[in-house]
């Protein structure tokens, strides 16, 4: 296997898919952004730093390293593009940014991943990088949605699938028929979090859980660029928030740290589900 690139922003997933690569022998060497990457565990791998405007540094250090496949993941938070300090290749694509910012993240993402195409890499998913953390369709742990859950799971996919075009979110939460809340800019931990606030007459509660926290692919999503995760601390948010359990869309979605989650939701009592949409 050649070696693989890891383009890495901020969050659990870039250091999950660097260990998956190497558990299955690969070679890994992560271009760390910035600002967004955790530095806590670059020092397991080879690494690089650039920042947001260094387009064509790393192109030189990607190519130096011997990358040939690259991903791109993790979260980057996004600057005005007047705070950022291109370099020529990034002066080049810049009308290209700028149009895109427009148009929103995916938008944004597309460019990105066109751009290194372009290049001579090929641009993995997450998914191609890492398969082992794919939700896969049915159960995950030993407990399933009922049939009123199931009904909430739809309509929260629904919710997802129509926002999704235009660039809103990728997950929702659905109790009982109700929409409680949808992702934004936030993110899925401060979403979940926000539904523990309703009155509890609209929610569940740890003791007596209800509704569904859904999440899978924008119709707009760039799979390359985007894809949707949850880990352990989204299984105990759901708890806190008095959810009875998760639904992800299957061959979409990343679990970091699979058993893990699933010991951990049979633990709560929440379900963990892969829906074939």
């Amino acid at each position: 296997m050649s070696l693989l690139g890891i383009i890495a922003g901020g969050g659990e997933l870039p250091h999950a898919i660097a260990q998956s690569a190497a558990t299955a022998g690969r070679k890994v060497h992560v271009l760390a952004i910035r600002g967004s990457a955790d530095e806590a565990w670059l020092p397991e791998f080879s690494h690089d730093w650039m920042t947001l405007g260094e387009w064509g540094l790393s192109v030189r250090l990607l190519a130096a390293a011997g990358a040939k496949e690259i991903v791109l993941v993790g979260r980057v938070d996004r600057p005005t593009l007047s705070e950022i300090k291109f370099d020529t290749k990034g002066l080049m694509i810049l009308p290209s940014l700028v149009a895109a910012a427009r148009k929103g993240d995916d938008a944004m993402l597309r460019v990105t991943s066109d751009f290194f195409a372009r290049e001579g890499f090929t641009v993995l998913t997450a998914m191609e990088a890492a398969p082992g953390l794919v939700m896969a369709q049915g159960p995950l742990g030993k407990l399933t949605p009922d049939a009123g859950q199931q009904e909430d799971i739809v309509r929260a996919f629904a919710i997802i699938r129509a926002l999704g075009n235009l660039d809103v979110g990728q997950a929702a939460i659905v109790c009982d028929g109700l929409p409680l809340c949808v992702e934004a800019a936030e993110g899925t931990d401060a979403m979940i979090a926000r539904v523990a606030t309703l009155r509890k007459n609209l929610r569940g509660t740890p003791d007596r859980k209800r509704g569904v926290l859904a999440k899978g692919l924008k119709a707009t999503q760039d799979r390359k660029t985007d894809s949707p995760v949850i880990g352990i601390e989204t299984v105990r948010g759901a708890l806190a928030a008095g959810l009875a359990g998760i639904a992800l869309e299957a061959d979409a979605c990343l679990i970091v740290g699979k058993s893990v989650v699933a010991a951990e939701a049979d633990r709560l009592g929440l379900f963990i589900t892969g829906v074939r949409l």
